[in-house]
């Protein structure tokens, strides 16, 4: 019987069309069942809209609270004011604070309306400024949280000359 030889092509031709179409489903797949994580440190920041600036002034509206935090040369804190009045420290600026606003803490409250902006020096450690948001912001009594104001915002850094 004769033997027969085969030749085998010396290339394979290999389709790679169904591979393509896998890895497109693929990346469709997973770009569908994506869920995106809010940010760490989402803060309940209102921030105003441009077309607020033009607006004419609320009579309700209650100027903002300045809190001034000086750094000494290490960056420890040195001193607190509060719309030029110099505090003792977050104690009394919490009292202060609690002074202006009361404890009331309703939808057209003082607390709802008052408005804190921060004025810290370059150089301060950030446990200060921590520490100075809660004294204004509110404290746990008895387990409950007391809030006080929300409105808080930061006046831009100073970078110091030299």
């Amino acid at each position: 019987m004769p033997r027969r030889q085969s030749s085998l092509p010396d290339k394979i031709a290999i389709d790679m069309t169904p591979m393509i179409d896998v890895v497109f489903q693929l990346i469709s797949f997973f770009m569908f069942s994506l869920k995106v994580v809010s940010p760490e440190g989402d803060f309940d920041i209102r921030m105003p809209l441009a077309a607020a600036a033009a607006a004419a002034p609320d009579d309700q509206q209650v100027p903002p609270v300045r809190v001034k935090l000086s750094a000494a040369a290490d960056g420890s804190l040195a001193s607190i004011t509060m719309n030029g009045n110099p505090l003792a420290g977050f104690d009394e600026l919490h009292q202060q604070i609690m002074a202006l606003v009361g404890t009331d803490t309703g939808p057209n409250s003082l607390a709802e309306k008052t408005e804190v902006e921060f004025d810290c020096d370059y150089s301060l450690k950030y446990a200060n400024v921590v520490q100075a948001i809660t004294a204004v912001s509110g404290r746990v009594r008895d387990g409950q949280i007391v809030e006080l104001i929300r409105r808080i915002k930061f006046t831009p850094p100073k970078k110091p000359a030299g």
